[in-house]
């Protein structure tokens, strides 16, 4: 047993409204510069819909994630060390600009510049990569309540997979709300694809981040995702992604995406797991137990085995206690009422969720019937196989067993809270239908309901005997980029002589006025001063030579 900590987050699917609040802060503090314009680390999915980029979950086609051998071996799904090798030069399983969306603003400043006239200006939207008109057609959270149209929903691979009688019942059952960042998974297909080993897991926490350094903009960390969660900047030709706001992390401080939700959906905690056990885990035969595979990984912080072999190992102390108070650990293995994304790719992620109940108390309450009774809420949980048909394709790998125990749970607390809050008499046997006890409903009903900051957010920070380490980390911050908070790094665009910085890096949560104003000002947004040298290259196939690629040449 090789014990190692996890940084990990849960998020309540039932507190979601759709405010999108996280993915503008997170682009506000990540993705707001020129390059990455399309880019969103963290965006609001509506299901039924099609995702972003569109229809990602379609491994078939963007051959993402692992596929287990007959030798019972994991091999990426876009192929091995060879089949990349001769393909290195031209690697055609990538999402276009037109699966992402083109990005766009709008001319504000006609507005402000217009001649006096009869009719009113107008703000027309123009292009972030060329400056030019464009037409908006959708963007990162475009199905935003038109999930389970006919035009939206016939595109969604997951709806795809079920028969066309439950296709067409479900498209009138209900909306809910998927929040999406980097899976930052066990099992990262993204860095057994990259051949410059650019893409690493860092070993203290387990984020996965993008050494730019090393990035050769080979682009197969963006296929090998199976998330789409890998972004090509094509102005520096390296690859970003979500960073799981680690100088936030690293000083005990929530992603900024759960600081600044609305909902209070998300939770954020460490987990202890035996990496020798990873492996044997995520290959595991059949995909309906790749649930309890990896929940078999996972290790009890109170364990006094644990507990020794996590001392021996070089977890530190305040390490294991964040562990042993983790709102992850609880969501997960105590309560069992959290699952995770797409566990079919087999890249062991470590960003759960808890499935949805509240359409089922709507279905209820217009049917006539109390929807908070627990005897209509178990019925109508085992009644609407459909949703929970759809839900199991997309954290059980199809197997609507876990889900349905999950609602039940879900159902189970609604019931017996309704019962205290009327001032009745508590009834044990709602909690001994699902398999617990009161006082754990009580305990899970604090935790998902009432939980303050602290027990939402248990994270360990750093420590000062690691700052040497924590500092070198910042040369490989995927925000290295001219005058950007590039936490101090060395990169092509550091401010050194030779391209690289002088003297000790700054540390890594160190962003100046002087940084945040260099970003800001970076660029023309509308029309972009260097436009005619920024090459897109993902929408090239490796093959001619796209525009801007050289310098154009000088007429003798």
């Amino acid at each position: 047993m090789r014990v190692m900590a996890q940084m990990s987050m849960v998020m309540n699917l039932d507190k979601c409204i759709g405010c999108h609040t996280c993915s503008v802060t997170c682009k506000q503090a990540w993705t707001n510069r020129s390059g990455v314009e399309y880019v969103w680390f963290n965006n609001v999915e509506s299901r039924p819909g099609q995702g972003y980029p569109r229809t990602y979950e379609n491994q078939d086609r963007w051959q993402g994630g692992w596929v287990r051998t007959k030798t019972g071996r994991l091999k990426p799904r876009a192929g091995g060390r060879i089949r990349k090798l001769f393909s290195i030069f031209a690697n055609p399983k990538l999402p276009s600009m037109q699966d992402y969306y083109e990005p766009w603003t709008y001319d504000y400043e006609h507005l402000l510049t217009a001649p006096a006239g009869e009719d009113t200006p107008v703000a027309r939207p123009k292009s972030l990569l060329t400056g030019e008109d464009t037409k908006i057609t959708w963007s990162a959270n475009w199905d935003d309540s038109l999930a389970g149209g006919n035009e939206v929903a016939s595109g969604d691979p997951i709806l795809a997979q079920v028969s066309g009688k439950v296709k067409q019942e479900y498209e009138n059952a209900f909306l809910f709300f998927l929040p999406r960042i980097c899976e930052h998974c066990l099992n990262p297909s993204c860095a057994a694809s990259c051949p410059s080993g650019a893409i690493y897991k860092r070993a203290e926490d387990g984020i996965v981040l993008v050494d730019q350094d090393r990035c050769r903009g080979w682009r197969m960390c963006v296929t090998g995702c199976p998330y789409k969660k890998v972004y090509f900047n094509h102005r520096t030709g390296k690859a970003e992604k979500c960073t799981f706001c680690f100088p936030r992390i690293e000083l005990g401080q929530p992603t900024i995406c759960s600081e600044t939700c609305v909902g209070r959906l998300r939770y954020i905690g460490l987990m202890l797991y035996d990496a020798d056990a990873v492996e044997k885990a995520a290959a595991v035969e059949n995909e309906h137990d790749l649930y309890d595979a990896q929940r078999s990984v996972f290790l009890d912080p109170t364990d006094p085995r644990v507990i020794e072999a996590a001392r021996r190992d070089g977890i530190p102390e305040d390490w294991i206690e964040a562990a042993q108070r983790s709102p992850i650990w609880q969501l997960i293995m105590k309560y069992e009422v959290a699952l995770p994304l797409h566990p079919e790719y087999r890249t062991m992620p470590m960003v759960w969720y808890i499935p949805p109940l509240s359409p089922v108390v709507d279905v209820l309450r217009e049917t006539g019937h109390d929807g908070e009774n627990v005897d209509n809420i178990f019925g109508a949980v085992d009644a609407l196989r459909i949703p929970i048909d759809y839900l199991a394709g997309l954290f059980t790998a199809g197997d609507p067993l876990p889900v349905r125990n999950v609602l039940r749970r879900l159902g189970a607390m609604r019931a017996y809270q309704r019962r205290v809050n009327l001032g009745e008499e508590r009834d044990e046997d709602i909690a001994a239908a699902v398999g617990m006890t009161g006082q754990q409903i009580d305990d899970m009903y604090r935790l998902l309901a009432v939980a303050k900051y602290e027990d939402r957010y248990v994270i360990p920070a750093a420590h000062a005997e690691d700052a040497h380490r924590l500092e070198q980390l910042g040369t490989e911050c995927s925000l290295e980029y001219e005058g950007g908070p590039g936490m101090g790094g060395g990169g092509p665009y550091g401010q050194g002589p030779f391209g690289e910085s002088s003297g000790t890096p700054q540390p890594i949560f160190d962003e100046n006025f002087h940084m945040l104003r260099n970003r800001q000002t970076a660029d023309t947004m509308a029309a972009p001063e260097d436009k005619h040298a920024r090459v897109n290259l993902l929408n090239w196939d490796g093959k001619g030579t796209p525009d801007g690629l050289f310098p154009p040449k000088e007429d003798k």
